[in-house]
């Protein structure tokens, strides 16, 4: 089976969810004996990298502006792929959905990964809110397959758009790292920081979390891993925060060994996310037997059920109130990283989510219904 990957910044994963996404799945597929291709932005690839984990990486450009990079690299990788010889597409990210008919224009069954609900993003205008709109109608009407990466996800296409979609978790069982350069460089000691993980934007909430930790007494770090391109002015005030408290860590972006030292070596992981269904980090951190601090909402509680301990920002059950019981007694909660390793192994193994979209476009290739 001879597959394309689009809609993605591209492997290796050097962003966010959806770039590890592609890596992890593309590169089982090809171990399985598929010839896969991810398409991959020229500005955010690495230099010289042409095949990946035995996948190829396709460079094309795009444009670097917020509301077009996407659209731009999305556009340029359907012509491409039509004068490449490929079976079936797995297109990632709903926004991509216009491109479906250019795709099937050259024969090709095409699986859209919608992603969460984009058009929440405070970032977004009232005209980019009404795009996203429209793409998760386009999304329902002309993808061959719709694949939600979480229940809640599955049950808002099938009310909103009245469309059945096959659901897929994310992996979160990586290989435990085999070093501590990466501690040693931001002067970390095992088991002795929190953690977070995730793009410095509104819905992931940075700026309050570190407002929380300041409430935190104690000389335990909080490890902040990130950016944003196109937030800037967010990214701006947090390193203001930073300044004002010493234990804050700010280490930009961190990816492969290094971030998995931090996960693997963290006391504790926050996760602070609003929107989306499914996060990579989240279940990583799972996986990596951590004990998780998850924003309380539906796609998170989904996600960690019991394994983890919930919080709020306002109210009862606020992080700094959670914190604090952890600074406490940081071992009473020790069995909630048994328990969030144990639900990561039985639900959010990467092999299992390969053989999941193998099954998947394996039946598209053979013209199996939409799905």
């Amino acid at each position: 089976m001879r597959v394309a990957l689009l809609g993605t910044r591209g492997i290796p994963a050097r962003y966010g969810g959806f770039e590890t996404f592609a890596e992890e799945l593309s590169a089982r597929l090809a171990a399985a004996g598929h010839a896969v291709t991810v398409y991959t932005r020229s500005h955010t690839a690495v230099p010289g990298v042409t095949v990946h984990r035995g996948v190829k990486v396709r460079l094309l450009p795009a444009l670097r502006l917020k509301a077009l990079e996407t659209f731009s690299h999305t556009l340029l990788s359907s012509l491409d792929v039509g004068r490449s010889a490929f079976d079936v597409v797995l297109l990632c990210n709903a926004a991509n959905a216009p491109f479906i008919p250019l795709l099937h224009a050259r024969g090709l069954p095409v699986a859209l990964n919608v992603d969460g609900l984009e058009r929440k993003r405070r970032k977004w205008g009232p005209m980019g809110r009404a795009y996203y709109r429209l793409c998760e109608w386009l999304s329902a009407r002309w993808a061959d397959a719709v694949v939600t990466d979480a229940s809640v996800i599955q049950v808002y296409y099938r009310r909103a758009w009245r469309r059945a979609s096959v659901m897929i978790p994310y992996g979160g069982d990586l290989p435990a790292p085999q070093g501590q350069e990466t501690l040693d460089r931001f002067g970390l000691c095992d088991g002795r920081y929190f953690l977070y993980v995730s793009r410095f934007e509104p819905e992931n909430n940075p700026d309050r979390v570190i407002a929380a930790y300041r409430e935190v007494p104690g000389d335990l770090p909080l490890v902040m891993v990130g950016g944003a391109p196109y937030a800037r002015a967010l990214t701006r005030r947090l390193h203001e925060s930073a300044a004002a408290d010493p234990r804050v860590v700010l280490t930009g972006p961190i990816y492969g060994d290094g971030y998995r030292e931090l996960l693997f070596h963290a006391g504790a992981y926050i996760h602070a996310t609003e929107i989306g269904g499914t996060h990579p980090a989240l279940v990583e951190a799972m996986g990596a037997g951590r004990v998780v601090f998850f924003l309380d909402n539906l796609p998170n509680r989904e996600v960690v059920c019991s394994a983890g301990v919930p919080f709020v920002f306002t109210g009862g059950g606020t992080l700094a109130q959670e914190l604090k019981a952890y600074v406490a007694q940081p071992g009473a909660m020790a069995h909630l990283g048994v328990a969030a390793r144990e639900r990561t192994l039985t639900r959010y193994r990467w092999d299992d989510v390969a053989a999941a979209y193998e099954r998947l476009l394996e039946g598209l290739c053979c013209g199996n219904p939409r799905a």
